[in-house]
């Protein structure tokens, strides 16, 4: 059968995903081997395909393949998050748009429509993730509010309840008022923003003087309570016990004495909004005061203001700003800069509010999470990123885990008309406990707050396998602890801490072993990827174009573990090339006719040669493996194939033009490609699959894949014969260098003669002349007068080049390089020479420098005797 002659990658990726698919090979159960387990952090059922997946998601498919070709039970669970946050809104949105209000809508009805839209859109990201070739088993697929999943969610809470980690409160929250409801501190991100500095005059009461205060907020003035001083400042000693009115509403608050005022920083002046500020809510706590809270649940100011009711907080900054001004209050206005924090989900300014809420104590909770990472038994990768888990994880807060939404599982709390409460899965156990406890059922009525939606991810690992419910079903028993988490930075503390905390308080177990955490996708600008800069292009677009191998090839060479990458779709490039070099070469080996004459000495040197430079590189990538530096496995495997394989061994062993070639050699070569093929399939999985097919292999059983071929193992190798043969492609490379630097054609056959310290290079003789295009080939024992002379280790090689010599240009050439390895030679005695560094330092790193001394001073000897020679 031939072979195409280039390759058509949509066709092949459509053809075995497919064929993947039917027979199976993705799909896990329970069995005697070793299982290997992954779950997929579940997207946002609104998102579809970014960058930052492709690559989340490309390294997830490369550990679960390489797993399940290692011959064990490889189960990579995927699923989708409900997103309680950026699902209503989306939802809200689209109501909108058909003329719908949220709040004309009863519960059921919204949830209806948010039901609809789940089912419409929410499966459209992991129908994309099987364009990238993800193996998920997605029989398994999850989303985190399906009924079994939502149970365990509530049965957690009861849980966490009954344990008293969990507790209602009124608390300052970070109040999202464009989501309408409380966010957790690690959904706030801080912004440096441009503001302005507006310095305020309050009156002082019975008095002509003012006291002048600085706030970025002058619409919140109307909510002051106080205004506070230091003690110890003697600039207002004279103002203790007085009261001031608040500008534009006169409303008389009191001067108190604090020394949380710090002196040097503004007027040393501190205006106090219980209601609107964490840290004058303390102040207002210790002093009594008064909360007032003007801003309405959407940021809007309401009757407590007295003045602006209704308008945004935003526009009511400009305004209250402007009626200081009219009457005289504003002192000066500054520019200045401060960091704000904005909802993580629908980038709103927050503002800080009281509000009664859910919250879960951590304190406790929390230890066993940090045990675990500090002590290995869960490793973070790159380990760079264990001091901020450490210092977020020692100083952690209260969690506020109730949401003002009604997309997500609802809190099971339930109150009666005297607005009392108990937690109860169901209303008729509420009913229950209100009467066991001799108290009314009239009014009954469920919370109306959801669970943060990290909430119900925290159970994730355990929840897909049915852990929480049942934790001795078989299925948890034999998939928990899962395996490896590769998952976003970012998340860290949102999620990966969450499902450590939670899964440590079931299992009394670590959720999975290893927590690889990759880097940003970034621009060559270095700005992060997305969609409102415009700098992020469509995977599927890319996958189009480059094919998905060649896609999943650019990725990964750019990304180091937990460094961003700084991605260019050069690299998709570069990986389409990779695609199409292995092709190419398949089709020269598939091209091959054959005679039975027995293989050369030659051709059996080079098989023997790749063979310990195959075992060399698998020992290398598994040791990248092995500390997940992924983008170094495949680097290393990039190398193998295209320059050890393809470069150098089909070069050594194929025939002259046209020529057949040794049957022996033949089949060396499709045992060689057969092992590159299961090597790179973790990384290339399609075009692997398609050429593992080829009737160049002969026929196949339906179950003989490379999906599930034997995955290469760590062999014995000749490390002395690999060192030999990198003399020889040295030799090869300088003669092919020297005759591109003189300008001769390749065709021109060359002498060349060798003095040869160590190798045997008579065994290399045949491979040295075909490929460096030798005339003739000698082994001497002196120099070769007025020939271009090279070293190659230690071995001296001469190319008499006769009239093509120009003899003034090499003797230039030669002192050049004798001069750069003088220096050399200089920093290397330096360092020799240096008794701190040769007491310090390891001696095996001491004896490499003596060596590199030592062999740098025979490369100049012999330099040296060249240049004499030269006449």
């Amino acid at each position: 059968m031939s072979i195409a002659k280039t390759y058509n990658p949509k066709e092949a990726e459509d053809k075995w995903y497919s064929y993947w698919m039917e027979n199976g090979f993705f799909r896990s159960t329970p069995d005697e081997r070793e299982p290997y387990t992954i779950v997929m952090p579940p997207p946002n059922v609104t998102g579809v395909l970014h960058m930052g997946h492709m690559l989340n998601n490309t390294i997830q498919d490369v550990l679960i393949r390489r797993a399940r070709m290692q011959g064990k039970n490889a189960c990579w669970v995927p699923g989708t998050d409900h997103a309680s946050i950026a699902t209503e809104t989306k939802v809200v949105a689209m109501l909108k748009e058909q003329g719908i209000d949220k709040k004309s809508l009863s519960r059921e009805d919204f949830l209806s429509h948010a039901w609809e839209w789940k089912e419409k859109y929410g499966g459209i990201i992991l129908k994309q993730l099987e364009k990238l070739g993800a193996s998920c088993d997605w029989e398994r697929t999850k989303f985190t509010m399906d009924p079994d999943l939502s149970e365990s969610v509530i049965d957690t809470f009861i849980k966490f309840y009954n344990e008293g980690y969990i507790y209602r409160g009124v608390r300052m929250v970070n109040w999202d008022p464009q989501g309408r409801t409380a966010l957790s501190d690690e959904e706030v991100i801080r912004k440096e923003v441009n503001q302005k500095l507006y310095y305020i005059r309050y009156k002082v009461k019975e008095s002509n003087d003012y006291v002048i205060i600085a706030t970025t907020r002058p619409e919140t003035i109307m909510a002051d309570t106080a205004i506070c001083i230091n003690p110890n400042d003697e600039r207002y000693t004279h103002l203790k016990g007085k009261t001031v009115l608040v500008p534009l509403i006169n409303r008389e608050i009191p001067i108190i004495e604090d020394e949380y005022v710090e002196m040097e920083f503004g007027t040393g002046c501190l205006k106090v909004t219980p209601a609107h500020d964490l840290n004058d809510y303390e102040l207002g706590q210790k002093h009594n005061l008064e909360v007032i809270d003007i801003l309405n649940d959407d940021g809007t100011l309401n009757e407590k203001a007295e003045i602006l009711i209704g308008e945004d907080r935003f526009s009511a900054r400009k305004k209250v700003a402007k009626l200081l001004e009219e009457v005289g209050q504003i002192e000066k206005i500054d520019d200045y800069k401060s960091q704000v924090g904005f909802s993580e989900r629908t980038d709103a300014a927050i503002e800080p509010k009281l509000s009664m809420q859910w919250f879960c104590k951590m304190d406790t909770l929390a230890k066993p999470a940090l045990e675990y990472v500090e002590n290995g038994t869960i490793k973070l990768i790159p380990e760079k990123f264990f001091a901020s888990y450490k210092h977020w994880m020692e100083n952690v807060k209260d969690w506020c885990i109730s949401r003002q939404l009604w997309w997500g599982q609802r809190i099971p709390a339930w109150y009666n008309e005297r607005n009392e409460w108990v937690v109860a899965k169901t209303e008729a156990e509420a009913i229950r406990a209100f009467e066991s406890q001799g108290k009314s059922i009239s009014g009954l009525r469920q919370e109306d707050d959801v669970l943060d939606t990290w909430f119900s991810s925290g159970l994730w690992p355990m929840s897909v396998f049915d852990g929480v419910r049942n934790p001795n079903n078989p299925e948890f028993q034999y998939y928990f602890p899962t395996n490896d988490l590769v998952t976003a930075p970012e998340i860290l503390f949102f999620w990966v801490a969450r499902m450590i905390i939670m899964g440590h308080d079931y299992t009394q177990k670590p959720p999975f072993r290893n927590v690889y955490l990759t880097g940003i996708v970034r621009d060559k600008q270095g700005r992060k990827m997305s969609k409102s800069l415009g700098n992020s292009p469509d995977p599927i677009g890319l996958m189009e174009q480059y094919g998905t191998d060649g896609v999943r090839v650019g990725m990964l060479l750019s990304s180091p573990a937990g460094n961003d990458l700084m991605f260019d779709v050069s690299y998709c490039e570069q990986g389409r090339n990779f695609a199409n070099k292995i092709w190419n070469a398949f089709r020269l080996v598939k091209g091959w006719e054959t005679t039975e004459s027995p293989a050369t000495d030659a051709q059996k040197n080079a098989a023997k040669w790749f063979e310990s430079r195959f075992n060399q590189a698998v020992a290398e990538i598994e040791d990248h493996f092995a500390n997940y530096r992924l983008s170094d496995a495949l680097m290393a495997t990039y190398k193998l194939v295209w320059d050890d394989f393809c470069a150098w061994y089909l070069e050594l062993v194929k025939p002259a033009y046209q020529a057949p070639i040794e049957r022996e050699t033949l089949e060396t070569a499709k045992s060689f490609f057969e092992k590159i093929l299961t090597l790179t399939h973790p990384f290339m999985p399609f075009l692997t699959e398609e050429l593992w097919h080829d009737d160049l292999f002969g026929a196949r059983e339906a179950n003989d894949c490379v999906i599930v071929a034997a995955y290469p193992t760590v062999q014995p190798f000749d490390e002395k014969l690999i060192a030999e043969f990198e003399i020889v492609q040295q030799v090869i490379s300088e003669v092919r260098s020297i005759r591109n630097s003189k300008g001769i054609s390749p065709k021109v056959a060359l002498p060349l003669a060798i003095n040869a310290s160590v190798i045997d290079f008579g065994k290399y003789q045949e491979s040295i002349i075909k490929l460096a295009n030798i005339a003739e080939f000698s082994l001497v024992k002196e120099k070769v007068q007025g020939a271009v002379s090279f070293l190659a280790g230690k071995n001296e090689c001469y190319v008499a080049l006769e009239d093509n010599l120009d003899v003034d240009a090499e003797k230039e050439r030669i002192s050049k390089e004798i001069a750069y390895l003088e220096g050399f030679l200089v920093s290397v005695d330096k360092k020799l020479s240096n008794e701190r560094f040769v007491q310090n330092a390891k001696p095996e790193i001491v004896q490499n420098e003596q060596n590199k001394r030592a062999d740098a001073q025979a490369k100049i000897d012999i330099l040296k005797e060249s240049l004499a020679s030269l006449v």
